[in-house]
């Protein structure tokens, strides 16, 4: 068994939804050795999400910001607001989506499909840093 865990920091972005399958891979180039497996990649923040989804058309990206914005738009009635009015939004949307994703490991590559790719969803207006641990666990 071959157990390999670490720490990325991802670029800095501001709201939106951004594919980074390839950022993720960039850093774990250790996956080439995995036979058989699972990665399991964790976001370390309450207002960002992780989505797996549409690679190859950036308007599912759009539709999708678009839709949570509409299903929890950034308002004044919540409670929550110390860091601004789109600081509880950016919770919720994260509760929504989830925070983390485990995609299965087949000859040292990501066994998804043609049309999918890594979503990093940023739910806050101005940029953050974001950090995920990737833990990858399987065989050689």
């Amino acid at each position: 068994m071959i157990f390999i865990q670490k720490e990325i920091k991802l670029k800095s972005r501001s709201k939106g939804i951004y594919l980074i399958t390839s950022e993720i891979l960039s850093e774990i180039p250790e996956i080439k050795d995995i036979r058989s497996g699972l990665v399991n990649i964790f976001l370390k923040h309450t207002s960002a999400s992780l989505s797996l989804n549409e690679n190859a058309s950036a308007d599912v990206r759009t539709d999708m910001e678009n839709f949570l914005d509409k299903l929890v738009p950034n308002e004044n009635y919540f409670l929550h607001n110390y860091e601004g009015k789109d600081d509880m939004p950016a919770h919720i949307k994260t509760s929504l989506l989830g925070n983390s994703l485990t995609i299965p490991v087949t000859d040292g590559k990501l066994n998804i499909g043609t049309w999918q790719g890594i979503y990093l969803c940023e739910h806050r207006i101005h940029p953050h840093r974001r950090d995920v641990v990737v833990t990858i666990i399987g065989t050689d």
